[in-house]
């Protein structure tokens, strides 16, 4: 997985095909969890472009977009916001699967 590096690459990315951005936090154990699955889970939805997002880097972005609970997830369409899964509780495998599989 790809990790965010600017506010412009958000931009570029968001707009190209979909792409699910996970919000996450180093000392967030939580987003800790889901980190040995999430290799798996992108190679089950090849179609989909998963780029990790520091929250404590992107802070704005956060607030603009509403993210105020990590670990979340916010999936984008060809620049359209399209679904999210944004909620500070723990998510397991099979629940990040069945929001991807929504998109």
């Amino acid at each position: 997985m790809q990790s965010l590096q600017t506010i412009e690459q958000f931009s570029v990315l968001k707009a190209q095909g979909k792409t699910v951005f996970l919000f996450t936090a180093g000392w967030c154990p939580d987003c800790h969890f889901i980190e040995p699955f999430l290799p798996q889970v992108e190679e089950k939805f090849t179609d989909v472009q998963f780029v990790s997002v520091d929250r404590d880097d992107f802070i704005d972005l956060c607030g603009d977009l509403n993210v105020f609970g990590i670990p979340s997830f916010v999936a984008f369409e060809n620049g359209e916001e399209s679904a999210r899964f944004v909620s500070k509780d723990r998510k397991t495998q099979d629940e990040i699967e069945v929001f991807i599989k929504s998109l």
